[in-house]
């Protein structure tokens, strides 16, 4: 307990301590967080009427932005798997950080949840043995279940490397390497089972589709690692942390072929909806070319279309995937496409129109876009501050002292001073 007390109160100090810039970022988000606060707070009082969700469309931007999180959060196995499974040094070197953003995107996820629902302190309801899960029945049941999984393996396996790191030992592979291979399935259930929250609902035609779990598996290898590579750019440039470009130039290749996939399944979609000429086309007619008039989503959804066809192209083309100008257009490219795409472009039209065949054209509320930043803050400060301890672990700048008394972290040394009883009084800087 005692090297556990000083590992946890070392990085409390490193967390605490940064360039100006590192604050300035801090203080920003903690801002941002402040405000998504002030709107559910609002929420709360006023209830979910102050969000544009109705009886017709009653999943909005909250699920919208879940749904996309939740492939963020997959996408790490893209690093575990070369990483753990082959040993391929240029990945495994930075492969936490993979993980740790599934955690980041695991708590944003929850927070979505969260402020979807009306009654968020009855999530006892949740807990076995005091509340009904109903598991294994429920499908949301097994989407709680496989969440919570995923989030502690991950918490799990980051938090024991980076231990022994620290204390300048080698992780022993008997203990994480069962763990990273069960976080490999459990990385496809989360999403396997979300897409089966959505392809389950027969009434929902345009969800109703037995492709639906590969095209979001397709889709959740292009954004998140997308995200990866320009978190992963940033940190080389602005740390001393070393990625080697041969890994970048890996993941980037490995999002080529799942960028392909995503829009080869898109084009089988549309193509049976079309070719079909069925009742069941309406949705689709709403997304792409507007129904009876009604066309919100039609410039958006013709946005992302045009942006992942693009990205595919930098990142198809070695010489525009080798750039990292071209490299970072297309991550961002890729990024807000699926986002598009695979939030308001899959929830919204999937109510469109009721069953009692009414069109109701939703756009998301003020309350919900500072609720839903509040929310994109709060898993930003969450990775910031994962980041600021595990990346001088990795780099060996912050490990135990030689006496192993103190930490250090570059040219200073932490002293976590004892009682004689080895109770923690101070934190002093040497």
């Amino acid at each position: 307990m005692k090297n556990i007390w000083n590992f946890f109160a070392g990085t409390l100090v490193l967390i605490s301590k940064g360039s100006k810039a590192y604050y300035c970022w801090v203080l920003f988000l903690l801002v941002l967080m402040a405000i998504g606060a002030s709107a559910y707070v609002h929420q709360l009082n006023e209830g979910l009427i102050v969000t544009a969700m109705r009886d017709q469309v009653s999943w909005g931007f909250y699920i919208s932005n879940f749904t996309f999180m939740v492939g963020v959060a997959a996408a790490a196995v893209l690093l575990v798997i070369p990483a753990y499974v082959y040993g391929w040094g240029p990945i495994k070197e930075f492969a936490v950080l993979g993980e740790l953003l599934a955690v980041s995107a695991i708590v944003m996820c929850l927070l979505f949840v969260t402020v979807d629902i009306g009654h968020p302190e009855r999530f006892w309801h949740l807990i076995p043995k005091i509340g009904l899960l109903n598991f294994p029945q429920s499908l949301l049941a097994w989407d709680v279940v496989v969440l919570n999984t995923y989030l502690v393996l991950n918490l799990t396996i980051s938090i024991y490397i980076l231990y022994n790191l620290y204390y300048k030992r080698e992780p022993n592979h008997h203990f994480y390497t069962p763990l990273v291979l069960l976080s490999i399935p459990s990385a496809i259930s989360i999403h396997t089972v979300t897409a089966f929250l959505y392809n389950g609902l027969g009434a929902r035609p345009f969800w109703n589709s037995s492709i639906l779990v590969p095209r979001f598996l397709a889709s959740a290898f292009c954004s998140g690692p997308a995200f990866m590579l320009l978190i992963f750019l940033l940190v080389r440039k602005y740390t001393k942390f070393k990625i080697k470009d041969e890994a970048i130039q890996k993941v980037a290749e490995i999002m080529a072929y799942a960028m392909f996939i995503n829009l080869l399944l898109l084009g089988a979609e549309l193509f049976k909806e079309y070719y079909t000429d069925t009742i069941h086309l309406a949705s689709v007619q709403y997304l792409f070319q507007g129904l009876h008039g009604h066309s919100a989503l039609v410039p958006y959804i013709w946005t992302a279309m045009i942006f992942n066809v693009t990205a595919f192209f930098l990142f198809l083309i070695p010489a525009t995937r080798r750039n990292n100008i071209t490299l970072v257009i297309g991550c961002i490219l890729v990024f807000v496409g699926v986002y598009i795409e695979k939030g308001m472009g899959l929830v919204i039209p999937g109510f469109i129109p009721d069953t009692l065949h009414e069109i109701y054209e939703y756009s998301p509320s003020g309350t919900e876009l500072l609720l839903a930043m509040g929310i994109w803050a709060t898993g930003l400060f969450v990775y910031t501050m994962l980041l600021r301890v595990a990346i001088p672990i990795l780099n060996r700048d912050f490990h135990v002292a030689d006496d192993g008394v103190g930490s250090y972290i570059g040219d200073q040394m932490f002293l976590i001073q004892q009682k004689p009883e080895e109770e923690p009084e101070s934190v002093e800087t040497h």
